[in-house]
C-alpha cells in the first residue's frame, strides 16, 4: 500500500513544527490530500535510581493547559546522536548523567499526521550532574516507586503518551529480566 506525492505546499515553518499540504494519488487513482506536521526525532528516557525509584518531571504543558507527568524527553539536537541527545534530556530536566544508557526501542507518535520518531532509553547507574533546564521550562523531578508506574497508567494520572509507551517498553524488559 502506497500513496504517490502530486504536489507538496508549506504553509507554516517554525522553530519546532512545519506544517505543509500534499496532494497525493491513491493506488486506484483517487486524488486526496493530506496534512502533515514535519517534526524531528526525538529521545524520551525511562531514569532509574539505586532505589528502583523511576525519575519522572512534572512540568506545564500549554497546549493542554495543565501539567503532566512525563518521563525526560526532548528533541535532538543537529549533529547528535540519540544516545547524546538523551544524555543531555537527562541533565537538563532532573539534573542526572547515566553512566549506562540501553535503548528500549522506539516509535512513530502521531504517525496519521506527523513524522516525528520517539527514540526510547533506559537509564540507570545516575550520576549527579548539573540541573540545565531552559528558561522556558518549570520543571519539577518526581521520584516514584517502580512498583507504582502500572497504577499511574491505569489512573490517568500518568496520561502522557510517550511516557507510557516508553514505561511500558521498560516494564516488559524489566519482567523478562527479573524471571
Amino acid at each position: 500500500m502506497s500513496e504517490k506525492k502530486l504536489t507538496s505546499q508549506e504553509i507554516y515553518r517554525g522553530k519546532v513544527v512545519c506544517l505543509r499540504v500534499d496532494v497525493v494519488e491513491k493506488e486506484g487513482g483517487e486524488k486526496t490530500s493530506r496534512e502533515v506536521v514535519e517534526h524531528d526525532p526525538c529521545v524520551a528516557a525511562v531514569a532509574l535510581d539505586v532505589e528502583d525509584n523511576v525519575l519522572l518531571v512534572r512540568q506545564f504543558r500549554y497546549p493542554i493547559g495543565k501539567a503532566l507527568l512525563e518521563v525526560p524527553a526532548g528533541g535532538i539536537d543537529a549533529g547528535e546522536t540519540p544516545e547524546d541527545a538523551a544524555c543531555r534530556e537527562l541533565q537538563e530536566e532532573i539534573g542526572y548523567l547515566p553512566r549506562k544508557l540501553d535503548r528500549l526501542g522506539g516509535f512513530y507518535s502521531i504517525s496519521g499526521y506527523g513524522t516525528e520518531y520517539m527514540h526510547c532509553y533506559l537509564a540507570r547507574d545516575l550520576v549527579p550532574g548539573r540541573l540545565e533546564a531552559e528558561d522556558t521550562e518549570s520543571i519539577e523531578v518526581v521520584r516514584m516507586p517502580l512498583e507504582r508506574v502500572h497504577g499511574l497508567i491505569a489512573s490517568g494520572e500518568l496520561c502522557d503518551a510517550k511516557s507510557i509507551a516508553a514505561l511500558l517498553m521498560f516494564l516488559h524488559v524489566w519482567r523478562e529480566k527479573r524471571g
